[in-house]
């Protein structure tokens, strides 16, 4: 060989070295995959659908790198939802798991996240047992936080006494618990419990019961189009006084069901419904209103409702920590679901058209107590409640 060709072979080698080591430095990236369990079939349908619809908006790629979007129906079914959970984990190799919108088919979800090490955007507030936290962290706001909200407004009311009329579920539960925690807490009581399924069609037995108790107010806990049934079953017997209802209700489905016997209602949401209303020196004003503008541009005018804002903060949350997971790891491993993790309990506030958020390693919850906002029904569209 030539001094020439030798010295030509030994750059090439220095060059192919100095390659090998640059490619080392940066992870080769990979498709990154989402994986979706929604219950766009069975009670809770209101929900997931228009989450659904939000989540087909979704943008191609996050971070220059490709987005691949599974959305699988979990039927409104704890099991259903873990075998869908089961399936991401094992089958989909995905990256982060998303929902399930219905509190009873989140928790169960929640264990085989943990178990797989995959972060849990659960798109209900779903509560855990202690130590079974997992990577688990919520999308809407705690019933702590919207209990907050209602009490305060009961409170300026001058309500003392509630009625209680809500699922027999998971959601039922939690909000019975943390409706009576708050209200103790400023001298009010619940009086009178009653309780239904969500399949069930009539709750004219329990609605006699509360009405015979005459609460100064009622607190109604269901989900999408099937909350304007309990509620005009409560009209209907003839109770006067101010039906509250949560957020599981702020859709435009509450008014278009229930018509006239809503009107006047309360209902607690975040700010992602009201964005036209809310003052310009409000944090999600203006995610707000582009989440509306976005959802209705595809789907119609007053086809949004909040929990297709909750899919809107899901792609807030995508674009903010996955920049800063790629450059610790690489997506489809063990690696990058925990820098996925770590970038969530580190993104710092961050607007959402839901309010501030801040998760952060001991919180899982992130919102303020000032997140929660009441709403009125007023001529059959929002309105922000004094």
């Amino acid at each position: 060989m030539t001094p020439f060709r030798k010295t030509l072979v030994a750059h090439a080698a220095k060059l192919a070295t100095a390659i090998a080591s640059l490619t080392a430095a940066v992870p080769a990236l990979a498709d990154i995959t989402v994986g979706i369990s929604l219950p766009l079939t069975g009670p809770a349908s209101g929900l997931g659908i228009p989450m659904a619809n939000f989540f087909k908006l979704f943008p191609a790629t996050i971070a220059g790198e490709k987005l691949n979007v599974i959305i699988l129906d979990d039927a409104t079914d704890p099991t259903k939802g873990v075998q869908n959970a089961k399936r991401f984990v094992t089958e989909d190799k995905v990256d982060l798991i998303i929902g399930s919108a219905a509190t009873p088919v989140a928790g169960p979800m929640a264990a085989v996240a943990a178990e797989s090490g995959t972060v849990q955007l659960a798109a209900s507030p779903v509560g855990l047992p202690p130590g079974q936290r997992g990577g688990t962290v919520r999308l809407p706001q705690s019933k702590h936080v919207k209990a907050h909200a209602k009490v305060n407004l009961m409170k300026k009311q001058g309500v003392k006494t509630i009625g209680f009329l809500g699922y027999t579920d998971a959601y039922g539960e939690l909000w019975l618990k943390a409706i009576t925690a708050e209200a103790e807490k400023n001298g009010i009581k619940v009086i009178a419990t009653e309780r239904f399924a969500r399949a069930d069609t009539s709750v004219t037995a329990q609605a006699l019961k509360l009405t015979a108790a005459n609460p100064d107010a009622m607190l109604v806990v269901a989900s999408g189009s099937g909350a304007a049934m309990p509620h005009k079953a409560i009209v209907e017997r003839g109770y006067k006084g101010k039906i509250y209802q949560t957020h599981a209700a702020a859709t435009m489905d509450l008014m278009r069901v229930g018509g006239k016997d809503v009107e006047g209602s309360f209902v607690v949401s975040g700010p992602a419904m009201v964005g036209d209303i809310l003052p310009d020196s409000h944090p999600s004003k203006k995610l707000a209103k582009d989440f509306v503008a976005r959802y209705e541009k595809a789907y119609g005018n007053n086809s949004a409702n909040q929990f297709a804002g909750h899919a809107y903060d899901a792609q807030i949350v995508l674009e903010k920590v996955v920049p800063v997971a790629l450059k610790k790891a690489k997506p489809g491993t063990k690696e990058f679901r925990a820098a996925l993790k770590d970038a969530i309990e580190t993104m710092g506030p961050t607007p959402f058209a839901h309010g501030m958020m801040n998760w952060t390693k001991d919180n899982h919850w992130g919102y303020t107590l000032d997140t929660g906002l009441m709403l009125v029904v007023k001529n059959g569209d929002w309105a922000l409640a004094n």
